[in-house]
């Protein structure tokens, strides 16, 4: 997969994301994530959220998500508000099976 994706929210707004490998650590910042996994010409978005600490973003999510959803992405996004607004958009958009929402 790519070291950043695309998203086009139901708006028609894209949001880039940047993928999070697996094993290194990210900025404790606020932001949205998504798990993608690979499907034919491009990708399937499982799981999106949004959070205070993106950091932490993947603890306990292993359990929710899919094993096939191999790949996480995040955004930053300091705004509360613009945070919410691109996650909805995004959930408008791509309909995933999983929605997380975890602001402290």
């Amino acid at each position: 997969m790519n070291d950043f994706i695309d998203l086009k929210g139901a708006s028609g707004a894209v949001y880039r994301f940047r993928r999070w490998d697996a094993g290194t650590p990210h900025l404790p910042i606020a932001g949205n994530y998504v798990y993608v996994r690979e499907a034919g010409e491009g990708f399937k978005v499982i799981l999106a959220g949004l959070t205070n600490d993106l950091s932490t973003c993947r603890t306990g999510l292993s359990k929710a998500a899919p094993r096939k959803a191999a790949q996480v992405y995040t955004r930053l996004n300091v705004s509360r508000m613009t945070r919410h607004a691109e996650h909805d958009d995004l959930v408008a958009g791509y309909k995933p099976a999983l929605v997380s929402e975890t602001e402290f």
